[in-house]
């Protein structure tokens, strides 16, 4: 029977992947805020349900912890 010997090897944690943003995130999310406040301009009695929905959406699908680079 052969041996296995196992070498460990310390990860490397100083190698950082550069950050950048992906326009289509920022768009994204530029495109919610503009439609927010041409909705409360307009009317905000009645569009406040729409206001809510659109706030929802932001508050539950971009949290702080989302990154576009996933």
């Amino acid at each position: 029977m052969a041996r296995v010997f196992t070498i460990p090897a310390r990860p490397n944690f100083r190698k950082r992947r550069e950050r950048t943003s992906d326009p289509r995130y920022v768009d994204g999310q530029r495109v919610l805020v503009e439609a927010m406040r041409y909705l409360a301009q307009s009317d905000p009695v009645m569009n406040r349900p729409a206001i809510e929905l659109i706030s929802e959406h932001v508050r539950t699908r971009f949290r702080m912890s989302d990154s576009p680079l996933s």
